[in-house]
């Protein structure tokens, strides 16, 4: 369900009595209760993170106003729930009000976190110092430091898997990375990553980087790099289409991989957008009357829109043609906004957490790859953006056979009918795994569901040697009219596994990437020949 546009506003809200009566006297009693406490000295130390470290049970009046906060704001979360409102206008109202509450948190201000003040007592007004000092450094890059980003170096210890670019185009890059076992299986893999963010998420350090575990397992792997546009750029990039990265992004990207593999069809696997952008560039392939994918492979990827998790708050009718307006003609949707969303989707984690850390006690965010990689973003050509977010977010046009066209091609995704694996993660707050489950529904090939624990990208990258989370599955691949309609039915049918689930996807691979054959140390072809190192160039731009 969509938010309402804003022409819909306002909107009425009310509250049944005897479930505002019953808010009220639950709020009441647990004041009393809290006041009680406070006066004899026996209040305890919320559960809650924020307010867990021994300088709030040594401060009466910080601890009182941490369990005032913290009530008053399950209070207004109840009377949220109870309130009589169309449930996309209850979730428009739960972001905002979620938003106001981490920002009013008695740990966000100096004046009342006996943590903060503690520490500029025992440093002697250092750790202000340091804190201002961090402030005046993020202000000149513009965006919040997550990590210690000296300890990193995209190239250096970062995406250093070995391998060569064999191909560039306006858009992006292809690598190929080099064999580290003496034979490999004969059917290539391409590894399609969102735009939206750079590869090397697939491709971090050595113990977890996806790229080099594929690669150790004895397949060739070749990946998209997608290009960074800028604002300094002439070469029209900012007016790039969703039907320019199908064709000159994936599909292109498809040819090379067939030409220096010999193979007429490929593995192909799709992260998040670029998940959404390869089954799309295989429909339109298809429409084309090509087929050149043997598997396909998506990982926490949107196909069906019709429930996007908490991101359905930004979308609705003013703001496609807002963006359209703005950005449909050329142009760019640029990195800091698009971080600064996605931060504030998890505040308190990604965004508060820090304001304390950073500035009121003047730490340092130790170094952390992840948040490294979260850091770097990308721009996005405008008509790009403007396009994908009409037409899947706001209108889900994808799932409907013919809807979306592509140079006179109606994309029809039950066309394909190769073998898929399909991953979601169970806490993902930006693909839900109920969404990526929906994809069950849409293809028309054997399929085989795997759930992940943790989030959007913790989920994905979880290396088998940490031994760390678990995934679920069942035990063989359906077909597509065997699969269980509802996500429930399947989760509680399915068995849970320690460990990682990228043992589990490179068996159901290797079933589908033939015999294996000597692995050839020299990469592209005379056709594709190395144009330099990977990671290649195309990464490495900045868009800060």
């Amino acid at each position: 369900m969509r938010a309402p546009s804003s022409s819909s506003w306002p909107v009425p809200v009310s509250i049944a009595p005897d479930k505002l009566g019953a808010i009220q006297a639950e709020f009441s009693r647990e004041w009393l209760r809290i006041a009680a406490s406070a006066q004899q000295g026996s209040l305890e130390p919320p559960a809650d993170r924020r307010f867990s470290k021994p300088a709030w049970a040594a401060s009466p009046a910080s601890l009182f106003s941490a369990h005032a906060y913290l009530l008053s704001a399950r209070s207004m979360n109840q009377m949220l729930d109870a309130a009589d409102l169309p449930e996309a206008v209850r979730s428009r109202l739960r972001f905002s009000l979620m938003q106001w509450l981490e920002a009013v948190s008695p740990s966000n201000f100096l004046a009342s976190n006996p943590e903060a003040q503690q520490m500029l007592i025992q440093t002697q007004g250092q750790s202000l110092g340091k804190g201002m000092r961090n402030l005046l450094c993020d202000l000149q890059k513009g965006r919040l430091t997550q990590s210690d980003e000296s300890g990193f170096e995209l190239g250096g210890n970062l995406g250093v898997t070995p391998g060569e670019v064999v191909f560039q185009n306006p858009l992006m890059q292809v690598i190929q990375y080099a064999p580290q076992t003496a034979q490999v299986h004969k059917r290539p893999l391409l590894m399609v990553p969102p735009c939206i963010n750079k590869f090397y998420i697939l491709d971090l350090q050595a113990e977890n980087s996806f790229v080099r575990h594929a690669v150790l397992e004895g397949f060739t792997v070749f990946l998209v790099s997608w290009r960074n546009p800028l604002d300094s750029d002439a070469d029209g990039i900012d007016t790039a289409t969703w039907g320019d990265y199908l064709r000159h992004g994936v599909l292109q990207a498809v040819d090379v991989v067939r030409d220096i593999s010999g193979q007429d069809q490929i593995n192909a696997l799709g992260f998040c957008v670029g998940g959404t952008l390869l089954a799309s560039a295989l429909a339109l392939a298809h429409a084309q009357g090509d087929d050149p994918a043997a598997s396909l492979t998506l990982l926490t990827t949107l196909l069906d829109f019709d429930e996007t998790g908490v991101l359905d708050v930004f979308v609705d009718e003013a703001h496609a043609q807002a963006r359209e307006h703005q950005l449909g003609q050329g142009g760019l949707m640029t990195a800091r906004e698009l971080g600064t969303t996605f931060s504030f989707l998890r505040p308190g984690e990604l965004v508060w957490n820090y304001v304390v850390g950073n500035y009121l006690k003047g730490e340092a965010p130790p170094a952390f790859d992840l948040l490294y990689w979260n850091a770097d973003g990308t721009n996005l050509p405008g008509p790009f953006f403007a396009w994908y977010f009409r037409n899947t977010y706001l209108e889900n046009n994808l799932k409907t056979p013919g809807r979306v066209q592509v140079d006179g091609h109606g994309l029809d995704l039950s066309t394909l009918a190769m073998p898929a694996y399909i991953y979601g993660s169970r806490d993902d707050h930006i693909v839900p795994w109920h969404s990526a489950y929906a994809t069950t529904r849409l293809l028309r090939g054997p399929m085989r569901f795997v759930l992940g624990a943790s989030g959007h990208i913790a989920g994905v990258i979880n290396p088998p040697a940490k031994k760390r989370r678990s995934y679920w599955s069942h035990p063989a691949d359906y077909p597509p009219s065997g699969m269980p309609g509802d996500p429930a039915g399947w989760f509680d049918a399915a068995t849970e596994h320690p460990g990682s689930w990228w043992t589990d996807w490179t068996t159901w691979l290797a079933s589908h990437s033939g015999s294996r054959v000597r692995a050839r140390p020299k990469l592209g072809n005379a056709r594709y020949r190395p144009l330099e190192a990977a990671p290649g160039s195309y990464v490495k731009v900045r868009a800060f």
